[in-house]
């Protein structure tokens, strides 16, 4: 049985801060991702572990999908490594249908970088692929498997549209992934020829990641995740549960009771319930303020004087723009894996008003700092947001405080989640080695 988080975290605690003492020195940490800027999820967690790791002067290389221009990066001592590429969306269509499925080039980049600068206890851990680097890098890991991490950041290692949905009918998918009636169904939201793309990409990540059991771990953001990629044929322990580490979005607590307006933070796009947000709202007589942008943000600009649409913000410039603000709203359509933003509101203290099958939905709702519906159901999603806007001031401010001082047991600390992930990489790597010490203290790590 695998150890729980709690468990995960106190033993993490004193690798991270004394990696010389009983483990074996790691000898770096390179890390990959599609992109070396981050926009959204899987790329600022991939930054993120870079500068923690960085801040315990571990070595890091970062191979990525674009041209590795992180200044920032640069600077704390990051070996940035680029394959000077565009996603998928921005290169042409013809090779981004090659491409997509298998790129040379990104086997070529990782399967260099590990013929000349490997060492047995140099650890991988990859975060994003399905934009630029496409399922193929995972044939050059292979050499490396077992000291690979692979982060599930969203469903791409499983199904092939990334999410268990069912754009076209609009509903969350349980059919097993690559089976013949998930082959059969057209449910990308583009087409059925575009399906049958996802499939063949599909293919190849389940043979080169699910049918190669030498890749030692498998990260998921949150447990419910768990049962789905069993369900396409991962082996329970291969996987394990590390929980997304959470800053606040404002270090004051907002005075939700005294607001008005509902804001929803995230990418403007299809699954994301945009469109649910501001049709429930609209049948609500409530004002939404919109931060983000995406695919979907002419349509959310021309919806009304009751929807405020600021664009994309920074984590920094988001905490005063939120300070009017009564509730978070988390629409998403799909099962949300973890949904970073609602515990960033909370730990502000805004209350969430989120969709019924998002995974958190459960344990906020039960702490009292949010409430969950049926947000695809514009009456039902409009009935909660006019009884929460009615709600008596005394209430609200009571759930904001409860989201203020309980949600960060929902979530990691940034030093929880990097103690957690360096323990991930203790466990694939060799324990034979002299621990590293000088009168007594450890050389790498806060005491040296």
């Amino acid at each position: 049985m695998r150890p729980s988080l709690p468990e995960v975290l106190r033993s993490a605690t004193s690798v991270g801060r004394f990696p010389g003492l009983g483990t074996t020195k790691i000898d770096r940490v390179v890390i990959i991702d599609d992109y070396s800027v981050a926009r959204g999820g899987a790329t600022a967690l991939a930054v993120l572990s870079a500068k923690l790791f960085r801040g315990l002067d571990i070595p890091v290389t970062y191979i990525c999908g674009d041209d590795a221009a992180n200044a920032e990066l640069v600077a704390l001592g990051v070996s940035m490594i680029g394959l000077n590429s565009r996603d998928l969306l921005s290169a042409e269509r013809a090779k981004a249908f090659v491409t997509g499925i298998h790129n040379g080039a990104a086997v070529r980049m990782v399967a260099n970088w590990i013929a000349a600068k490997d060492t047995a206890n140099t650890v991988y851990h990859v975060h994003g692929w399905h934009q630029i680097l496409s399922p193929a890098i995972f044939r050059a890991l292979l050499p490396v498997a077992r000291r690979c991490v692979v982060h599930a950041h969203d469903f791409f290692t499983a199904c092939p549209n990334g999410a268990f949905f069912d754009y076209q009918a609009q509903e969350i998918c349980l059919r097993r992934p690559l089976g013949g009636s998930c082959i059969a169904t057209a449910c990308d939201k583009r087409s059925y020829s575009h399906k049958l793309w996802r499939v063949a990409r599909g293919s190849n990540i389940l043979r080169l990641l699910k049918d190669q059991a030498d890749f030692g771990r498998i990260i998921l953001l949150h447990e419910k995740m768990a049962g789905f990629l069993v369900g396409a044929g991962y082996r329970p322990e291969r996987l394990t549960t590390i929980r997304n580490p959470v800053a606040p979005l404002s270090i004051k607590r907002i005075e939700a009771e005294a607001n008005e307006e509902f804001v929803f933070i995230g990418r403007l796009d299809e699954e994301k319930g945009i469109e649910d947000a501001v049709a429930a709202t609209r049948k609500a007589g409530v004002k939404l303020c919109v931060i983000g942008d995406g695919p979907l943000m002419p349509l959310v600009a021309a919806s009304g004087d009751h929807v405020r649409a600021v664009g994309w913000q920074s984590h920094a410039e988001i905490g005063p723009t939120i300070r009017k603000a009564r509730a978070l709203l988390m629409p998403s359509r799909y099962p949300e894996p973890f949904g970073l933003v609602a515990i960033e509101a909370a730990r502000s203290g805004l209350p969430v008003i989120m969709s019924r099958s998002a995974f958190l939905a459960e344990e906020m709702q039960r702490a009292g700092m949010a409430l969950a519906c049926d947000t695809a159901d514009e009456s039902a999603f409009a009935d909660t947001l006019t009884r929460f806007s009615q709600m008596p001031g005394h209430e609200v401010r009571a759930m904001s405080e409860r989201a203020f001082r309980l949600s960060p047991d929902l979530a990691s600390t940034h030093e929880e989640w990097r103690d957690a992930l360096l323990a991930e990489y203790q466990s694939l790597i060799s324990t034979n080695a002299v621990p590293e010490l000088t009168d007594g203290v450890a050389i790498q790590g806060v005491l040296s």
